[in-house]
Order: structure tokens, then C-alpha cells, then sequence
């Protein structure tokens, strides 16, 4: 438990410090800054590998339910954190969908995505305790999730091009009948005040979108990091490194991502992978090298088809 409480007070730590010191003044986050800080969250992710061996090495009590040497529940902690981070590419489209629907000026989207985050956080820590849980009390729960991956990816595979429109989605429609909506932006304002009436600003709405595509998302991801282990504080670590990353990466990717058009093809083989993978896993399983390798074949075999095809 007191390792569970000190991982969540350092994402504490690391958030606080994000909007009280690093960004407490609104501005505009260039190409620069945003890649400094990918930089800096992906290597605090890959870092954290080292934690993790050393944790499952026996540094301090931590719950090992499926027994795992200190190296498979290092290679399983990276190989969920890559799954979770290349499938976080498709949320980095919709989130600028959404900021170009509500017209969130780009100084005022560090602050949305912040607290975007931290919903996030909240939400898949539930979602991942439920799928843990259910998997652990319904071994056939493993064949369910593998088959909806599976249909995700067929799905993705097929799927006519369709545009995303946030103001037509079933969240704003609903938003805008519980509560009144301004078209106003007053700095960094989530609420305002008209003639003694507090109506939410474009900035609360993009919020609570954003909030809502996530748990969409995290329908699709929380299956595919149980496909590589279900043990809860490897599931838990490697998601929440994602999350916390996403926020730089989409300053950084948010005007380079239409150079990477075959990613999305990466994504379907990821996701049939690990669907395949669950839906055999009791009667062969991959050894930990094969996913981990896998993943990062297919990632970078969309990278570079995409930049050959570019040029």
C-alpha cells in the first residue's frame, strides 16, 4: 500500500508543480518547449522502469499476484506503457478538433488539457480497477476483451472517413441543457457571470468533451494493457506515464500528425495483436520480448512509411 500511496502523491507533486510553477502564467507552448517536455516525460517513463525492478526485486513489499522476476514485470511495464502511448495518438486528433470547434486560443489550452488530465487520471484509475477485478473473479472476461479489441481494430480497418464534430456530439447537446453556455472566452475562466446567471465558457465545454472522448478512448486501451498483464500497480503506472505525457505531446504533435497518416495502420496492428493475443492466452502465450518487440515494429514501420510516402 505505501508504495500505491507514494506513486499517487508524486503524480500529485509532479501535476502541482506543472500549474503552480512551470505554467502558472498562460502562454502560448511553442514546437521548443512542448519537445523539451516529451523529452522529460518520456524519459521520467522509461526511467521508472528502473523503479520497477527494483520494486519486484524485493527493494520494498509490493503485491505480486502473478509472481513476476524483476525483469518480466520491467519488460510488462514498458511494453504497456508503448501500447498505451501510441494508442493515445488518435486523442491527440480529437483534442484539436475539439480546441478548433470551441476556438480555444492556444494560450488557454495548457489549462484545459490540465485538468483534462487529472480527470483522467481519476477515470481510468476507476476503469482499471474494474477491468483488474473483473478478469481476476471472470477468467472468460479475457475472451471478451480480446474479441472487442479485435472488432476495434476490424473496425478501424474499414471505418468510412468521417469528420468529428464536438458541437453535434450527444455530451454538448446535454451540456447545453443543464446548464447556460456563453460564446465569450474571459481569460482563463471556466465559468462567468451574466445578469446574476453562472454560464460555463467555451473552455468548460472543450473540458468536459475532452473528459468524455477519453473514457471513450479508454474504453479501447484499458483492454489492450490487460492483454500484456493484469497485475494492478504495472496497469495503474505504465497508463498514468501515458496520461501525464499526453499533454506535451499534443503541443508537440498536435501540427505534425497529418505527416504521419500511416500511424493509423500501426494502431489497427497493435490493437489485433494484443486482441489475438487475449483470445489465445490459455492455450499459448508470447513470450515477453515478442509483444514489447512487436509493438515497436509496428510503430516504427508506420513512422517510416509515412515520411517515405511523404517525400
Amino acid at each position: 500500500m505505501i508504495v500505491w500511496i507514494l506513486f499517487i502523491i508524486g503524480i500529485i507533486i509532479f501535476l502541482a508543480l506543472d500549474l503552480g510553477v512551470f505554467n502558472k502564467n498562460p502562454h502560448v507552448i511553442n514546437s521548443k518547449e512542448a519537445g523539451v517536455w516529451t523529452l522529460v516525460w518520456v524519459s521520467l517513463s522509461f526511467a521508472f522502469s528502473g523503479v520497477i525492478y527494483w520494486l519486484y526485486s524485493g527493494g520494498v513489499h509490493i503485491d505480486n499476484p502473478d509472481n513476476l522476476l524483476p525483469q518480466d514485470a520491467m519488460i510488462k511495464y514498458i511494453t504497456g506503457y508503448l501500447i498505451e502511448l501510441s494508442l493515445s495518438i488518435d486523442n491527440i486528433f480529437v483534442i484539436a478538433i475539439i480546441f478548433a470547434s470551441f476556438k480555444i486560443p492556444p494560450m488557454y489550452q495548457h489549462r484545459v488539457l490540465f485538468w483534462g488530465i487529472l480527470g483522467a487520471v481519476v477515470f481510468r484509475g476507476l476503469m482499471i480497477f474494474l477491468g483488474v477485478m473483473l478478469i481476476h473473479k471472470f477468467s472468460w472476461m479475457t475472451y471478451v476483451f480480446g474479441a472487442f479489441l479485435v472488432y476495434t481494430a476490424l473496425k478501424m480497418l474499414f471505418k468510412k472517413d468521417e469528420d468529428f464534430h464536438p458541437k453535434k456530439s450527444i455530451v454538448f447537446r446535454m451540456l447545453k441543457r443543464i446548464m447556460p453556455i456563453t460564446t465569450e472566452i474571459e481569460n482563463e475562466q471556466f465559468f462567468v457571470k451574466r445578469k446574476h446567471i453562472t454560464a460555463a465558457t467555451p473552455l468548460f465545454v472543450a473540458l468536459v468533451v475532452i473528459e468524455m472522448m477519453d473514457v471513450v478512448f479508454a474504453i479501447d486501451s484499458v483492454p489492450a494493457i490487460l492483454s500484456i498483464t493484469s497485475d494492478p500497480f504495472l496497469v495503474f503506472s505504465s497508463n498514468i506515464f501515458a496520461i501525464l505525457g499526453l499533454r506535451s505531446m499534443y503541443f508537440f504533435l498536435a501540427n505534425m500528425l497529418e505527416r504521419f497518416s500511416y500511424l493509423e495502420y500501426s494502431l489497427i496492428a497493435i490493437l489485433s495483436f494484443v486482441g489475438i493475443k487475449m483470445l489465445i492466452v490459455h492455450y499459448f502465450k508470447f513470450p515477453e520480448w515478442v509483444s514489447l518487440g512487436f509493438i515497436g515494429f509496428a510503430l516504427a514501420t508506420g513512422i517510416l512509411v509515412s515520411l517515405a510516402k511523404r517525400r
